[in-house]
């Protein structure tokens, strides 16, 4: 404790009158949104706001009674093509196995030979078509077996739960935000400037940053300087980042950065 108070008195010592204060939020740099690739019911929600997950922990669960069908369906093509494609083969096979007895034969009228290789000719043609349905059911199948690993929806990254638009019941669309997390650990420090004390930062520089709510003081750095969307505001945005140590910072908490007037 006494450590933390002489640091903190070292660094507003650092601050001068003419040192310029901006206000900013703490904002995560790892902020994940949720959405939903398919149309369907939740079936379970596994979590709540607040909650803190894991990589690959189980988010929300949607119902799959409909998709069974249409993987039973995608399942079932395959294995049917895959049969088709066989018979042809055999037929194939025999068809030239008859025309090379032929061949060893003598006085064996050519239109016997001609016929057979016209046989073998269409069952070729066959069995290509049987092979291209065999492939669009293969991809077919593949496709049903990705929705399924989409029906129950997992944690992309460690996170807290800050966000949760769906219950048990509800439907939800293609792109419906459904869940979003942050990543408490990655925190940053997001403020706008004016254009005119642009001149006063730069990537790289040490500033004194503050979180008043906790009484937290410490050193950041300017990570990026980037334009605002809106140029009719004439502002610059600054990220800055800063080590949160032990204490309990969040996104969304209010802070305040020093910048040093240059000379």
């Amino acid at each position: 404790m006494k450590k933390l108070l002489i640091v903190t008195f070292l660094l507003m010592m650092t601050i001068r009158a003419e040192d310029i204060t901006i206000t900013g939020t703490v904002v995560s740099d790892g902020q994940k949104m949720i959405g939903s690739r398919y149309m369907g019911y939740v079936k379970q929600v596994f979590v709540k706001i607040g909650d803190r997950v894991k990589r690959e922990d189980d988010l929300y669960e949607m119902e799959s009674a409909e998709f069974d069908i249409m993987k039973s369906q995608a399942d079932l093509m395959l294995e049917q093509s895959k049969i088709v494609v066989e018979f042809w083969r055999k037929r194939l096979e025999n068809i030239n196995q008859r025309k090379e007895r032929f061949k060893n034969r003598k006085n064996i009228p050519m239109t016997d030979i001609d016929d057979l290789t016209a046989q073998a000719e269409n069952v070729s043609a066959m069995l290509d078509s049987a092979q291209v349905m065999v492939e669009q059911a293969s991809i077919k199948a593949k496709q049903m077996a990705t929705i399924f690993n989409y029906l129950k929806m997992k944690a992309p990254s460690d996170g807290v739960v800050v966000q949760r638009n769906i219950k048990p019941g509800d439907m939800v669309m293609p792109g419906m935000l459904t869940i979003m997390l942050v990543d408490t650990e990655s925190l940053e420090i997001d403020v706008s400037v004016s254009e005119s004390i642009i001149a006063q930062v730069k990537e790289g520089e040490k500033l004194t940053v503050s979180i008043p709510s906790i009484k937290y003081t410490t050193i950041g750095t300017i990570k990026a300087i980037v334009p605002d969307a809106n140029p009719m505001t004439h502002k610059i945005k600054i990220r800055i980042s800063f080590d949160r140590g032990d204490k309990n910072v969040f996104p969304g908490m209010y802070a305040k950065v020093v910048i040093k007037e240059k000379k």
